[in-house]
């Protein structure tokens, strides 16, 4: 829980390997100029090439309050940037990448869009994306998906570049499953959502972190964590299978009444046998899957640990 509300605005911002890009981010935060009390918040993911190490000499005669997290090791980004939720302090709270993919000044432009407007939550999008073709498309098939199962808007555009109220902040921290999704969780907990087009510049050090085990796991996330519409859609396929058993059966019957008894081929038997069997199995790795997340959730498995917790206060001015 927050501490507090006695800032304006709260950065967030989650680290993994960041590199080089960590020096070009905190000097872009160095320049910052606002009249209104702000903090940032850095949650270093697991890092193994020394971010943290990093980040906490870097912070030494920074000019703002700063609050730096060390995760005991990768728990992924939605995890990251909860726990940053968690510690952040202001009434407005937006949240970056450490790529300098998302410009300090179009951050600024959502945490006004936001403070002038009755949303709890302002998405960005972006006119055209300056990610990998691949990301770009695992983005796209992930938006429909969250249309489909979560009840998203079409026109919403599930961006990690968002800002949210601290009312909203409230009610998704509590949420302490193993596999978060924070799109899922501000879908449920609020229907005041806005939007706002700003600039997406190019990656200029470093490569993405998304490897495509962890789309597969954010997938995952989306399909098993905050839906059951895959056991829905496993009762459709089973109540299909039945009736074109059925229908087969029916064929069959009918055949053999006014046709005769024939000699059936070995491969179509085969191949009916693989589907329906094909079936049973994909329905029982669905309600496995449901099984093994509500066994992890109940047994304890932790979002998050954290090693180690640096506050620092500003140098003043």
């Amino acid at each position: 829980m927050s501490e507090g509300t006695s800032f304006e605005m709260t950065f967030v911002v989650p680290l993994h390997n960041t590199g080089e890009a960590l020096y070009l981010l905190l000097d872009a935060f160095r320049t910052l100029k606002l009249e209104e009390r702000w903090e940032l918040v850095l949650v270093d993911d697991g890092s193994s090439d020394g971010t943290f190490a990093a980040a906490r000499r870097l912070l030494a005669d920074f000019p703002a309050p700063v609050i730096l997290v060390e995760l005991a090791r990768n728990f992924g980004e939605h995890a990251a940037v909860l726990e940053a939720y968690r510690r952040s302090r202001g009434r407005l709270v937006v949240n970056l990448d450490d790529d300098l993919q998302n410009p300090l000044a179009e951050a600024l432009k959502l945490l006004a869009h936001l403070r002038e407007s009755d949303a709890e939550v302002v998405y960005s999008y972006y006119r055209k994306k300056k990610h990998h073709w691949l990301r770009n498309l695992t983005s796209l098939a992930a938006n429909r998906c969250a249309t489909f199962l979560l009840g998203k808007p079409r026109d919403l555009y599930l961006s990690s570049f968002r800002a949210l109220r601290r009312e909203l902040i409230e009610r998704i921290i509590s949420y302490r499953g193993p596999y978060p999704y924070i799109d899922g969780l501000i879908l449920g907990a609020t229907n005041r959502i806005s939007r706002l087009e700003v600039a997406h510049a190019k990656r200029t050090v470093g490569t993405s972190g998304y490897t495509a085990r962890k789309l597969v796991r954010l997938a995952m996330s989306l399909l098993f964590d905050f839906s059951v519409m895959p056991l829905r859609l496993a009762s459709v396929l089973g109540v299909v299978l039945c009736a074109l058993g059925a229908a087969i059966l029916a064929e069959v019957v009918l055949e053999t009444l006014f046709v005769g008894q024939r000699q059936l081929g070995w491969g179509s038997l085969m191949g009916a046998l693989a589907v329906f069997s094909g079936a049973q199995l994909l329905m029982l790795g669905i309600i496995g899957e449901y099984v093994g997340r509500a066994f992890l959730t109940v047994s304890g498995k932790p979002q998050s640990l954290v090693r180690t917790l640096v506050c620092h206060e500003g140098r003043p001015a």
